[in-house]
């Protein structure tokens, strides 16, 4: 089991906007695609403007079939063209739980 923790910055008063337009269509176009969401966040305190996502995968081999599945859709390019000029910045990491870790 594998974590794909994303952290996206966003503008100073952008985070309803990207949310607004990620809950539709965004969000059907990534669990779609097979993406299984642990769960989707924004921060209130430390750094602001932050969305913090995580998503599970079976291995990295799942993770990248179902990216390469999801980065073939048109319609997730179309998207992503919309909240692209919200985001200052992405950060991505793959998260390997520890041995004794619970597996949600």
């Amino acid at each position: 089991m594998i974590y794909d923790e994303r952290i996206y910055t966003l503008k100073p008063g952008k985070t309803q906007e990207y949310l607004e337009i990620y809950a539709a269509p965004g969000l059907k176009l990534q669990t779609s695609s097979g993406g299984d969401m642990v769960g989707y966040f924004s921060t209130e305190f430390g750094p602001l403007n932050q969305l913090v996502h995580i998503w599970r995968y079976e291995s990295l081999e799942d993770r990248s079939a179902k990216r390469k599945e999801l980065l073939s859709r048109s319609q997730w390019h179309d998207y992503a063209q919309r909240v692209r000029p919200l985001i200052q910045s992405q950060e991505n990491k793959l998260l390997l739980p520890a041995p004794f870790s619970p597996n949600p």
